[in-house]
């Protein structure tokens, strides 16, 4: 019966490709999810309430550093305005995704924003370079998915929380830069996309030695700048070959 029905093949085959897309990135933040939930119990959370962040927060760079934070006590519009800037390229990740969903109904709306992460966009991005065309199962079956594997991460977290001793000297968040890195490096593919990242590098590098506290915002401003007049500087025509490309 099920090979006579197209579509429930198609969606079985969108099913298996979101989530074989999904794992490798799953597996390289189980680090991470371990580290936020076993430092938000050393930090004087419930197990309760560090699970229920990854539940319902799901936003792992805003999760650390918002567990640290509150594990030293700093005031409540710090710890809002920190990680309203961290959590604030999921902005522009909305403003783009606005124009595949925004004819979806609301349930669907609602479910795709709060799937929405890093992981989950740059996999529909490169969906949507390869067919042309917004799937929003594709992007329901990767979100979930990683939503799954990320909570999963955070429990066996939590469950360790009391036997991990100082876990954050063990280096767990270096997966956070090499799930990051994994993510952009594919995406370089023209001259001012370079330019952008190899001048965020060296600023925040720089400024982080230097010890400024705002390096990430000044990078990410700066390698924007960069790279608007490197594209701007750059001929017509080569502009017109890269987008062919």
């Amino acid at each position: 019966m099920n090979k006579d029905n197209p579509s429930l093949l198609m969606k079985n085959k969108v099913w298996l490709n979101a989530c074989s897309d999904m794992l490798p990135l799953s597996v390289a933040v189980i680090p991470w999810g371990v580290l936020c939930g076993s430092l938000g119990v050393q930090m004087g959370l419930t197990p309760l309430q560090a699970q229920a962040m990854s539940l319902f927060v799901f936003a792992g760079a805003a999760q650390l550093s918002g567990v640290t934070m509150m594990g030293v006590g700093v005031p409540g519009s710090t710890l809002f305005g920190t990680t309203f800037v961290i959590s604030a390229r999921h902005l522009l990740y909305s403003v783009n995704f606005r124009q595949y969903i925004r004819q979806l109904p609301l349930r669907w709306r609602v479910t795709l924003g709060f799937l929405l992460t890093d992981e989950m966009y740059a996999l529909c991005a490169a969906n949507i370079e390869r067919t042309g065309e917004f799937d929003k199962h594709y992007a329901l079956f990767s979100g979930a998915f990683f939503y799954f594997c990320w909570n999963l991460a955070t429990l066996l977290g939590v469950l360790g929380g009391t036997q991990f001793e100082n876990i954050e000297e063990l280096g767990l968040e270096f997966a956070i830069a090499a799930t990051f890195l994994a993510l952009v490096i594919p995406t370089i593919k023209d001259i001012p996309v370079l330019v952008c990242v190899l001048v965020s590098f060296a600023v925040m590098t720089t400024l982080t030695l230097a010890g400024y506290g705002n390096a990430l915002i000044a990078a990410a401003i700066t390698g924007m700048i960069a790279g608007f007049v490197s594209e701007s500087a750059m001929p017509i025509h080569t502009k017109r070959e890269g987008k062919r490309k």
